[in-house]
């Protein structure tokens, strides 16, 4: 799929001084942490972490970059691409040592659409004989509905006077029941969208809160500064087909909010669509899954490579990313026999 741009409000990294290894490994884990879900104590080490040293904004920006690159390859379908994307698999412009920390970090995440030759463990939600994977939807007291992505946590509070939900990690989209008495608040890394009669997308990365508006309008209000440090700005107003991505650590790029084209949002809520999962699964099982949900089928040139063990997640409907994964990770060959075919065969 095309590239899913983030505004940065990062620290770029000083290509002159290498990343400090023992920082690099701390945002390591704190990305892996992150995507698994925080606790609301976690949420709050974490932004103390965060804040202690501006050099840990960079190292997570470095791992923030390399798992976007792999969620990219694993969602990339070039027959739905406008344009080619030249550096979607170009080396990273990094030091070995930062992006070797970087992917074993990604092998603990297990919400990343990302190919993985033998996960550490299965998925807490799998089920015998299926791998096939919808996301969450739950239906709120009020008649709100949260969609959220694998591995995301709510805390709901609702009270006489507003309904509250925390996102401690992850991302969701919240289709929201109107209440003329009660506002409908999501706060998410001391983030606060309040909803204004709306259906609308929250994502909690690692330095930042990004919010996707598809219908009505919300407002967003920064967290708090720390002492003595300048105002907070005034709340965002958000309508539909906008967006803004709020900073979480301090920084002097204020947020802005942009128009998004419908292909725009289209790619970042990607994560919404069905999905295939993969845990010690033999790459025939895997292949045979795919043509099951396909017109596009995959056909295994040596029966051998059926007995590699794979894990992972992916679309549904990725075969053509699935199948540059297996090249890029295994060395497999892919060729195409015809339009609908692709066969997989044993590297040169």
């Amino acid at each position: 799929m095309g590239c899913r741009e983030r505004t940065g409000h990062m620290t770029p990294p000083d290509p002159s001084h290498p990343p400090d290894r023992a920082a690099d490994q701390a945002a390591a884990a704190w990305v892996a942490r992150r995507d698994r879900g925080l606790s609301a104590r976690e949420q709050d080490e974490y932004l103390d972490w965060l804040r202690a040293d501006p050099r840990r904004g960079a190292a997570i920006a470095r791992h923030e970059e390399t798992l976007r690159r792999m969620q990219r390859l694993a969602q990339w379908q070039p027959a739905l691409s406008q344009e080619t994307n030249p550096d979607l698999f170009a080396p990273p412009r990094r030091r070995r040592q930062w992006l070797t920390v970087s992917l074993a970090a990604a092998a603990a995440v297990g919400a990343l659409l990302l190919y993985l030759p033998r996960p550490a463990r299965p998925p807490a939600n799998a089920t015998p004989g299926s791998y096939l994977r919808v996301n969450e939807r739950e239906r709120l007291a009020d008649g709100s509905v949260a969609e959220l992505r694998e591995g995301s946590r709510l805390d709901v509070h609702f009270s006489a006077t507003e309904r509250r939900v925390r996102l401690t990690g992850g991302e969701a989209q919240f289709t929201v029941a109107k209440d003329a008495v009660r506002p409908f608040i999501v706060e998410a890394g001391g983030v606060a969208v309040r909803a204004l009669g709306t259906v609308f997308n929250v994502r909690l990365d690692a330095a930042s809160v990004d919010v996707l508006v598809t219908e009505g309008r919300v407002q967003v209000a920064a967290p708090p500064p720390p002492p003595g440090s300048a105002p907070v700005a005034a709340p965002l107003v958000v309508a539909a087909s906008q967006r803004t991505v709020v900073p979480i650590a301090p920084t002097p790029a204020a947020p802005e909010v942009v128009p998004v084209t419908p292909e725009q949002v289209r790619e970042v809520l990607a994560w919404q669509a069905p999905r295939l999962q993969f845990f010690e699964t033999p790459l025939a099982d895997a292949v045979a899954e795919f043509n099951r949900h396909n017109r596009h089928r995959l056909i295994l040139g040596d029966p051998e490579l059926g007995r590699i063990p794979i894990g992972g997640t992916f679309r549904i409907d990725n075969v053509e990313g699935f199948a540059r994964l297996l090249e890029l990770t295994l060395g497999i060959r892919s060729e195409a026999r015809s339009p609908d075919e692709t066969v997989l065969l044993r590297g040169r």
